[in-house]
């Protein structure tokens, strides 16, 4: 509220209509504008959604496949002080925990952290602004609450197909070699699954995998199979194995 009084102030709004805007008493704004405290405020202009007017985002790169990891095996907590994101990994892949590390960076986090556990290292940060950014937080379970993308993160993952890609299927997706006997001979592929238990994001997959116009089908209700030769070298071409 005081680095709202303070913008306000700024751009030549009356006293008087500035603790009428705000709903706040002339006394606290009083206290927040001229106070001696709050000369040393500063305003965060890391996160582009609160511009006024919102600005584009700085990386768009990594927000699509930070989007992804989140939708995958993201956790945002805003029950503390400061909202905590957490993308939770295995350990058995470095190269995607550093990726991770570096896109939470990129989007505006000073500083990420690891959390070690059984078979998993939790890469978080905390930053005021994370539900700015990925406004499909809420309550519960992800496959229990609808997902939408808003108007600008569509046009972010509709630029960015193959990071966003790329990021679901770091999160819950695998690459395998599949076997296959005909008529005596073996003959061996690879195979690339996405699994998530929420339709939404599932749909939001199976469309980005459509613009770019890579061939899957449903092998189970959870489980999106990209089986085709063709198709799966497309994504190898940016996604490939976990590292």
């Amino acid at each position: 509220m005081r680095l709202a009084a303070l913008r306000l102030h700024a751009e030549g709004v009356p006293f008087t209509e500035i603790h009428r805007q705000l709903g706040l008493s002339r006394n606290t704004v009083a206290c927040g504008l001229y106070n001696r405290r709050s000369a040393h405020i500063k305003i965060d202009n890391r996160c582009p959604r609160c511009d006024r007017p919102p600005r584009p985002l700085d990386d768009p790169r990594a927000y699509a496949y930070l989007l992804g990891q989140y939708l995958g095996d993201g956790h945002l907590l805003t029950t503390q002080r400061v909202p905590l994101l957490t993308v939770t990994c295995d350990v058995r892949y470095p190269g995607l925990i550093h990726e991770v590390s570096q896109a939470m960076e990129a989007c505006g986090a000073r500083t990420v952290g690891y959390q070690e556990r059984v078979g998993c290292m939790c890469v978080r940060a905390h930053w005021t602004h994370w539900p700015c950014l990925l406004p499909q937080h809420g309550p519960g379970a992800k496959h229990l609450r609808k997902i939408e993308l808003a108007d600008w993160q569509q046009e972010v993952t509709a630029a960015e197909p193959r990071r966003f890609l790329r990021g679901l299927f770091h999160s819950d997706g695998s690459r395998f070699t599949n076997r296959t006997v005909r008529n005596g001979k073996t003959y061996t592929y690879p195979r690339c699954t996405f699994v998530n238990e929420s339709a939404d994001i599932m749909a939001l997959c199976a469309r980005t995998l459509d613009s770019l116009d890579i061939s899957w089908r449903m092998a189970r209700r959870n489980t999106l199979s990209v089986a085709r030769r063709e198709a799966a070298a497309r994504l190898d071409e940016f996604i490939g194995p976990k590292w």
